[in-house]
């Protein structure tokens, strides 16, 4: 099993995902992979940062994968405000929207992408199956 470091630059999420280390690690858990996984809790500013620096995008978004070149897997990271404001628009539960975006960025880190269409099913169906087993609803209804 993988053991993630969580590093916690919003402390905000520490009480949404109580107990945070916990509900992080059962995530990461639900994934049969191995190699080092950094999960870091932000806020918007450090995300758009990011965005900007290593996609050229100057805006936040709700969550980056970042691949470790030396390893497998690699970082993620998670925008408050940005996760709170699409569960409130969309009608989801903070905690199950912060989940499903953690396990979408590391399926990313794993290889999994949807760019396209068929990749995108493959993609979304892992995500459904895995978040099942967490006892949440599939997020793409």
């Amino acid at each position: 099993m993988i053991r993630p470091s969580i590093i916690v630059r919003d402390t905000r999420w520490k009480p949404s995902l109580r107990p945070y280390c916990k509900t992080i690690e059962s995530v990461v858990s639900l994934v049969k992979a191995s190699g080092e996984l950094a999960v870091v809790l932000a806020d918007d500013a450090f995300v758009q940062g990011l965005n900007r620096q290593y996609r050229g995008k100057d805006k936040p978004t709700n969550v980056l994968s970042f691949p470790n070149e030396d390893e497998p897997l690699g970082d993620v990271v998670l925008s408050y405000d940005t996760i709170t404001r699409e569960a409130s628009e969309q009608g989801k539960d903070f905690r199950d929207h912060a989940l499903h975006l953690l396990l979408h960025g590391i399926l990313h880190l794993m290889g999994y992408d949807h760019e396209q269409t068929d990749d995108a099913d493959k993609m979304e169906a892992q995500e459904v199956k895995l978040l099942k087993k967490l006892g949440i609803t599939n997020p793409y209804l």
